[in-house]
C-alpha cells in the first residue's frame, strides 16, 4: 500500500494454480504446488503449507504461462487447515504474470 493507504493495483479474487520454491524454516529447500486467493499486478495472496519468514525471498511460477518471478514475503497470516495465507510482492509490477484476459484498468498504469 502507498502512504495514503490506497493500493498500487486492484486485487482480483482469483484461484490460480502456482508452484512456489524457496527455503522453509523447518524443512529446508521446498517446492510446493498451491494456489492463489487474490492476485494483483504487484503480487498475490496465496496458501502455503511450508513455513516461510517475513521478508524472505521465494520464487513463484505460473504453470499456465511458465512465467517465474522472485517475490518477497510481505505478510503471513494464521494457519487454516495446515495452510498459511502468505502475501507476496513482486519487485516491480508484473500485470501479465497472471494471464488475465481482462485486467483491471489500474494494472496498466502500475
Amino acid at each position: 500500500m502507498t502512504q495514503t493507504g490506497t493500493r498500487r493495483s486492484e486485487r482480483v479474487l482469483l484461484d490460480v494454480p502456482v508452484v512456489v520454491r524457496g527455503d522453509s524454516a523447518d524443512r529446508g529447500a521446498f517446492r510446493e504446488e498451491t494456489f492463489t486467493v487474490t492476485v494483483s499486478a504487484h503480487g498475490a495472496l496465496l496458501m502455503l503449507e511450508n513455513k516461510v519468514a517475513l521478508g524472505q525471498t521465494i520464487i513463484v511460477m505460473n504453470p499456465k504461462n511458465w512465467d517465474e518471478r522472485e517475490c518477497r514475503v510481505a505478510y503471513i497470516g494464521p494457519d487454516r487447515a495446515g495452510l498459511a495465507q502468505v502475501a507476496v510482492e513482486f519487485p516491480q509490477a508484473a500485470p501479465d504474470f497472471w494471464s488475465l484476459e481482462t485486467q483491471p484498468k489500474n494494472w496498466a498504469t502500475s
